[in-house]
Order: C-alpha cells, then structure tokens, then sequence
C-alpha cells in the first residue's frame, strides 16, 4: 500500500530532486492520509460527507491542489485494505510530527468520525487506538475531539 501511494507522491507531487526533509514530509502525509481513510471507512457507512472532510482536511494541513489530494484519497481507499495494522502509518507520525502536528492528526480524525453526525463506538475506538499510538496524551485528545465538535 505504501509504496504505491509513495510513487504517486515521487511522480506527481515531489520535486525532481527532493531534500530529504521533503521526502519524510511526503511519508507523512501519506500517514496521515491513509489513517484519515481508515477512519472514513471504520462504519459501513460511507459517505461523501465523509469523504469530503478527508479532502479538505488532507488540502489544507499539507497544501496540495485538488486534482493530488483526491487522487492521493483514491490511491488511500483502493489500497487501504492491504494494510495490517497502522503500525507503518502511526510510527511515521509518531517520529516525524511534533505534538501539535500529531494533536491536529487526531482532530482531523475526529472531524471525520463526526461528519456523518454519528460517531460510532468503533470510530471513537480507532481516535483513541490511534492517539495512543502516535503518543496524544489524554488531555490533548478531548482537546481535539472539542475542536472538531466546534468546527
């Protein structure tokens, strides 16, 4: 899964010679990325809404133009399934963000979880799973939740 989503980034959207503080950038976005899908898809109901508040969420922390964050969300839905756990996507984050990057992570996936107007057990579970993971202290993660109830 990765390492398709790693080629879309290395043939549309890194430059031709990226710093290698570029390259982790691009690692993480599709961290975060792939994680926002996930949580998109915890119910089995998935909606545009949902999908809608992954694309602006993805546009607006990492700056990329529409035509890449949808197709990054595409390459994220389609090869979602191949991953095993999150490991390969919260150990990115958990190195790579500072805190304030990793509590707006959990925000996002709060908004996401909250965009149908539901937020299931399963989805608050993934939040909670995750944010341990990347190392969100409990504080920080009602935070988040408040933030995106608020947005």
């Amino acid at each position: 899964m990765l390492n398709t989503i790693q080629r879309f980034f290395t043939e549309k959207i890194r430059p031709s010679s990226p710093a290698v503080g570029q390259a982790e950038d691009h690692k993480l976005q599709v961290a975060t990325g792939a994680l926002m899908v996930e949580m998109m898809r915890m119910d089995e109901d998935t909606t545009e809404q949902e999908r809608q508040t992954i694309l602006a969420s993805l546009q607006s922390k990492f700056g990329l133009t529409t035509e890449e964050t949808h197709e990054l969300v595409e390459l994220a839905e389609a090869e979602a399934s191949d991953a095993i756990d999150y490991h390969q996507f919260t150990s990115l984050i958990k190195e790579g963000f500072s805190r304030e990057q990793k509590e707006k992570v959990v925000e996002y996936l709060w908004r996401v979880a909250m965009s149908d107007g539901e937020v299931e057990k399963h989805e608050e579970y993934l939040v909670r799973k995750i944010s341990g993971l990347i190392g969100v202290p409990h504080d920080a993660f009602i935070t988040a939740k408040l933030r995106a109830r608020d947005s």
